[in-house]
């Protein structure tokens, strides 16, 4: 045992009987994850679905050779242990509890969990004496260390090209929904709206430190506002926008970078030299907005720079005149 750890046990001291009752629930829990990420794909992703299907049910295989090698050597009762039980054992995520979760991010934590499984089997079988258990244990090794390979065997039985097809385009939807819409209302609210007060500010005090404070609380504020908004007024059930907090902190964040942007530049002491670096960074940033709504809402880079840009010179042109006046 571990001082201080009571409760948790080394590896290395674990029975032979104790690390096949470890493997046994490791494999119930893998698939329990597994048939998790199969139901949650299943309404927009079935063909993906049937992948993780599939996986549960070689886990279930896996699981079923385990038990009878236990049986074989210690009998029926197996001893409840789990990966929480042992000291540095490489634990599982809970990010299968997570709703909306994207089906690369799904792909990503399947190939970490074979990986993890891959090492633990091959590390169990080295520490094992009797040789059908080593036998099982390093068979066991190879064939997560495949399961790779075999899930993209899978990949091939259920998904067809327009299968592959419908489902890249329905993520990508869903990246356009969740980050690429939120963030781009966001920049586009933090970039243009705070133009005027902090050009105001400017130009009625020709006071860098007091721009920039403005500026400042000017973008804080209006990240924080826009990041509630976009959070609380859709759930993302209905509309399938996704995680409200996905859509309120891409939002958020985008809204304070927009408003930052041209306000940073009035660290500067010099009034005229951190102004014209400003009014640089505000023409870049609107051509950035066109270029984004360009590229990922496919508006036409012409009239998507008409109207940034020109939204954006009327408010930079109030907020001179209202601050020169």
């Amino acid at each position: 045992m571990i001082p201080g750890l009571a409760n948790r046990r080394r590896f290395a001291d674990l029975s032979e009987q104790e690390v096949l009752a470890l493997a046994i629930s490791s494999e119930e829990d893998d698939a329990r994850i597994y048939r998790t990420y199969a139901e949650r794909l299943r309404a927009d992703y079935p063909a993906s679905a049937a992948v993780f299907d599939d996986m549960a049910k070689e886990e279930d295989i896996h699981r079923r050779w385990l038990i009878e090698r236990h049986r074989a050597r210690f009998g029926e009762v197996i001893p409840l242990i789990r990966r929480e039980h042992v000291a540095g054992f490489y634990a599982r995520r809970p990010v299968w509890l997570v709703e909306n979760l994207g089906l690369d991010r799904i792909r990503g934590e399947a190939e970490a969990m074979e990986r993890d499984a891959a090492a633990f089997y091959k590390r169990a079988a080295q520490a094992t004496q009797d040789a059908e258990t080593r036998k099982l244990l390093g068979d066991l090794a190879a064939a997560e260390a495949k399961h790779e390979a075999r899930a993209g065997e899978l990949s091939d039985t259920h998904l067809d090209e327009e299968a592959k097809g419908e489902e890249d385009r329905a993520a990508h939807r869903q990246f356009i929904l969740t980050w690429v819409q939120p963030g781009l209302a966001g920049l586009m609210d933090g970039s243009v709206s705070t133009l005027a007060p902090i050009f105001a500010t400017a130009f009625a005090t020709q006071d860098p430190w007091t721009t920039f404070l403005v500026g400042l609380a000017a973008s804080v504020g209006a990240g924080i506002s826009m990041g509630f908004t976009e959070a609380a007024h859709d759930d993302g059930v209905l509309s399938g926008r996704g995680s409200p907090f996905k859509r309120g902190l891409a939002s958020g964040v985008m809204t304070t970078l927009g408003g930052l942007g041209h306000a940073l530049p009035y660290l500067i002491p010099d009034f005229w030299t951190a102004t014209t670096i400003a009014i640089a960074i505000v023409f870049v940033e609107l051509w950035a907005i066109a270029w984004i709504q360009n590229r990922f809402m496919e508006t036409p880079f012409l009239r998507a720079a008409f109207q940034v840009v020109l939204g954006g010179a009327l408010v930079f042109a109030a907020g001179v005149l209202i601050g020169g006046g």
